[in-house]
C-alpha cells in the first residue's frame, strides 16, 4: 500500500504526483450540488439509541414536521432486557413521532441501521445525514456522514451542515483483486492499519476508484466503505458501475442508479494505492481496528506481534500472549454481524467453510431480514445451522456490548465495526476484561471449524462465493414499515414512556467564563465509548439526567461526583484530555458533560470533527492547548470578558489558573452559527432565540 502525501491524479491508468491545484473530483461535485460548504441533505436516519434525544432537541427548538426524510431504525435497543418497559417505550415514541412528524419508522428486529439505509434509502449523488458513525454509503454513490444528533437537528429545522472550509479529497486507487480467503475486512483492516495512526486521512473525503472496483462485488465494497469511519475520515464516494446498477434493480429502486466515475483532470490533496492482490487474511487485536497484522506475521512471530498489541493497547505484559499456545492464538467466542459483517456473502461464504464442521461458540447476525430471506433460499443456511451456529435477530448489540458479551478474560474474534476498550460489554469496575480481534467473517469461520485457533480462510479449500446474485424479498418491509415520509398527522400525541425525559435548561454563555477540572484524561486517545459507555448504558439514552450518571464510568469513576458538587454548588466544570472524541458519533459524549455542569474540554487535539461538533452544539468550548496536561483535577481556570471576546471573533485567550499561573487556550475555527450557539448556550437556546 502506498500513501502519497502530495497532490495527485490519474494518468495513463497510474497515480502520479501534479503541481495542479486539487479539484473536480467527484466528492466535490456532489458537494457543489447539495451546497458546497453549507450542505442540505436528501435524507436523515438514526436508530434507537440516539432518535428519541433528536426529536426531543427538536421538539424543543420549535419543529412542527420533518422537512426530508427521516428513517427510525430500532436495531440498537431492541433487546428490551434492560430496565424494563424502557427500551420498548422509545420505539413507541418512535412510532408515534414518525406519524405526527411524517417519519419512516422500521421496527426491532427487520434491519440494522445501515443495511436498510443501503436497501431502502441510499442513490447515486445523493447525501445522507446520520446519527451513527458508521453512516457510510459511498459504495452505492452515495455520500453519507455520521454525526452526532445536534447535527440532525439542524437539518430537521431547514438549517445547514456547515464545513469551515473544504474538505481535502483523498484518492483510494484499487489495483488487482482478492486473492482466495481474503473478504472485505481484510482490506478495511489494512487500510486503517495504514492510515489511522498517522492521520493520514483524518476529516478528508476517500474517492475510490481504479480498475480493482471493478474485481470486487458490491458486498465486498460496502463491507470496505463502512470501515473508512475507522480511518479517522469525514466520508467516502466510489465509483459505480452495473454491478451498483443490478444492486439497486434487486432492491426494487433500479431508477436510484446512475454512473459515476472520477472526472478525467481530477486533482486530489493526497493519494493512496492499494493492491487487491497484496492483502492477506488480518486480525486486529485490541483495542483498535488500526492495531491490525496479517495473521501470517501473527503465526510466524506470535511473542513479538502479541507483545507489540499489548503494548499499543495499555494492556498489562502477558495478557494476550497468555492466550497463545503451541496450536496458536486461541478464541473463546466468534461473531459475525452488523453493518459491517451480516452481509449476504459474508454469512455464505462462512456457511460453506463450516459444512461438515462444528462452528464452537458463533452467533451470525444478518444485517437485514431481507439478506436473511436470500440466505434462506440459498439453502446454504442450513449448513451454518448445522454446524451449530446460532443464528440471531438484525441487531447491532455485539458490535457495543449489548449482546454476546464474552466471558471475563476471553478472547472474541469478531466480524464487526470496533474493537474498543469494555466495548464488548466488559464492566471493568467489578474486576471484568475481556478482549475483543476483529477479522473477516471467512477467517472466523476458519477459525471456528479449526478448534477455535486463529486460522486464515486462505488456509482452507472452499469454494469462494462473489457477486452471488440475489432478488431482495422485501416483503417483510411492506408489511411492516411504516412509511410516513410527507403525510405528517400534527393531531397524532407523542406516546411518552416514564423514563423519556425532556433536557434541562442550560443558561447562555457568561460574560466571565470561570470552570474547574473534573476530570484528567492522559490516554493518547480517549473514545466516546469511555466518555460515555455503550451497553445497558444505552437503554438510558432518552434521559438526560439518569445517563449522566454514566459518564466516564469506565474510566473515571469519580468524575460525576466532583462535576456535580460543583454544579450544585453553582459553578462549571471541564474535562481535560489529550485527544477525546475517536469512535462513534453519539452526542451523549458532551451531553451528558452539560448535564452534570460541564461547559469547557481543554485538549491537545479533538480526534473527530463531529466530537467538536457535538461540543459546540451542547454549549460546551473546545479548546485546545498544546500544554493541556498540565492542568491537573480540582485547578480553577478564569477567562476574563470571553463572551465579548469571541462574539468580536478571537480565538486565542490567555486564561488565569488558580490565580497563579497563565495558559494560552485557543480555539478551532468557529463558523459564524457556531460561535453564536456557544454564546446562546446550546442549540436549544439557540433556536428558541431564533423563534
Amino acid at each position: 500500500m502506498l500513501l502519497m502525501d502530495c497532490a495527485a491524479r490519474i494518468k495513463g491508468g497510474q497515480v502520479v504526483q501534479t503541481d495542479q491545484a486539487p479539484g473536480g473530483t467527484l466528492a466535490e461535485g456532489i458537494l457543489q450540488r447539495h451546497g458546497g460548504l453549507h450542505i442540505r441533505f436528501d435524507a436523515l436516519i438514526s436508530h434507537d439509541i440516539t432518535y428519541v434525544g433528536i426529536i426531543q432537541t427538536a421538539r424543543a427548538s420549535g419543529m412542527q414536521r420533518f422537512p426530508l426524510p427521516y428513517a427510525f431504525t430500532n436495531c440498537h435497543n431492541s433487546l428490551c432486557a434492560v430496565g424494563g418497559t424502557i427500551n420498548e417505550d422509545d420505539h413507541v415514541f418512535g412510532l408515534s413521532a414518525a406519524k405526527k412528524y411524517g417519519g419512516i419508522y422500521v421496527p426491532a428486529n427487520l434491519a440494522v441501521i445501515h443495511q436498510y439505509a443501503r436497501e431502502q434509502l441510499a442513490f447515486c449523488g445523493g447525501m445522507i445525514l446520520g446519527s451513527d458513525s458508521h453512516t457510510r454509503y459511498g459504495a452505492l454513490g452515495t455520500l453519507a456522514v455520521g454525526e452526532g444528533g445536534g447535527e440532525l437537528v439542524k437539518q430537521l429545522l431547514n438549517n445547514t451542515w456547515d464545513l469551515a472550509s473544504r474538505p481535502p479529497v483523498v484518492l483510494v486507487y484499487l489495483t488487482g483483486r482478492l486473492s482466495h480467503g481474503v473478504g472485505p475486512h481484510d482490506v478495511a483492516l489494512a487500510l486503517c492499519r495504514e492510515t489511522f495512526n498517522c492521520g493520514f486521512v483524518k476529516n478528508c473525503v476517500l474517492e475510490f476508484a481504479g480498475p480493482g472496483v471493478k474485481a470486487l462485488s458490491m458486498d465486498q465494497r460496502i463491507g470496505i466503505d463502512v470501515m473508512t469511519t475507522e480511518t479517522a475520515c469525514l466520508s467516502s464516494i466510489w465509483e459505480t458501475d452495473d454491478k451498483t446498477r443490478r444492486f439497486f434493480e434487486a432492491h426494487g429502486r433500479g431508477d436510484k442508479y446512475a454512473p459515476l466515475s472520477s472526472p478525467e483532470g481530477a486533482v486530489y490533496d493526497k493519494a493512496i494505492v492499494l493492491d487487491l492482490g497484496a492483502i492477506e487474511p488480518m486480525i486486529a487485536l485490541p483495542f483498535h481496528p488500526g492495531n491490525a497484522f496479517s495473521i501470517r506475521e501473527l503465526n510466524e512471530n506470535p511473542m513479538e506481534v502479541l507483545a507489540r498489541a499489548e503494548q499499543a493497547a495499555g494492556l498489562k505484559n502477558g495478557e494476550l500472549r497468555a492466550k497463545w499456545t503451541d496450536r496458536g492464538l486461541r478464541a473463546d467466542q466468534f461473531v459475525i454481524a452488523g453493518c459491517a459483517g451480516g452481509g449476504y456473502e459474508n454469512i455464505l461464504n462462512a456457511a460453506r467453510i463450516l459444512k461438515g464442521k462444528s462452528a464452537g461458540n458463533l452467533s451470525v447476525y444478518p444485517a437485514s431480514v431481507p439478506v436473511e430471506a436470500a440466505l434462506l433460499k440459498s439453502g446454504e443456511l442450513l449448513d451454518l445451522i448445522s454446524s451449530g451456529a446460532v443464528l440471531k435477530p438484525c441487531f447491532c448489540g455485539p458490535c457495543f456490548g449489548a449482546g454476546d458479551v464474552p466471558s471475563n478474560g476471553a478472547l472474541s474474534l469478531r466480524h464487526t465495526t470496533r474493537n474498543f476498550p469494555f466495548r464488548e460489554g466488559a464492566k471493568p469496575g467489578e474486576g471484568q476484561s475481556a478482549f475483543v480481534a476483529l477479522m473477516d467473517a471467512r477467517s472466523i469461520a476458519a477459525s471456528a471449524a479449526n478448534g477455535g485457533y486463529v486460522t486464515g480462510a486462505d488456509a482452507i479449500d472452499y469454494e469462494d462465493v462473489q457477486d452471488a446474485p440475489y432478488e431482495a424479498d422485501l416483503s417483510a418491509y411492506k408489511n411492516r414499515v411504516y412509511d410516513g415520509w410527507g403525510k405528517p398527522m400534527p393531531q397524532e400525541a407523542l406516546v411518552f414512556g416514564p423514563n423519556i425525559a425532556d433536557w434541562p435548561v442550560f443558561q447562555p454563555m457568561p460574560e466571565k467564563l470561570c470552570f474547574t477540572v473534573a476530570s484528567r484524561l492522559t490516554d493518547s486517545v480517549t473514545t466516546t465509548d469511555e466518555l460515555i459507555p455503550s451497553g445497558e448504558t444505552s437503554s438510558y439514552r432518552s434521559n438526560p439526567q439518569r445517563l449522566s450518571e454514566f459518564a466516564l464510568s469506565r474510566r473515571d469513576p469519580g468524575y460525576v461526583g466532583r462535576s456535580k458538587r460543583l454544579r450544585d454548588a453553582g459553578q462549571y466544570s471541564c474535562v481535560v484530555a489529550v485527544c477525546p472524541g475517536d469512535g462513534s458519533a453519539r452526542e451523549q459524549a458532551a451531553s451528558c458533560q452539560r448535564v452534570l455542569g460541564g461547559i469547557a474540554n481543554v485538549a491537545v487535539s479533538y480526534a473527530t470533527k463531529r466530537y467538536c461538533a457535538n461540543l459546540i452544539n451542547w454549549g460546551i468550548v473546545p479548546f485546545v492547548c498544546a500544554d493541556a496536561l498540565r492542568l491537573n483535577v480540582g485547578d480553577q481556570v478564569e477567562l476574563e470578558s470571553f463572551a465579548s471576546r469571541l462574539l468580536a471573533g478571537e480565538r486565542s485567550f490567555t486564561a488565569r489558573v488558580n490565580n497563579t499561573w497563565d495558559l494560552r487556550l485557543e480555539l478551532p475555527s468557529l463558523t459564524k452559527a457556531e460561535e453564536e450557539i456557544l454564546l446562546d448556550g446550546c442549540l436549544i437556546n439557540h433556536y428558541k432565540k431564533g423563534m
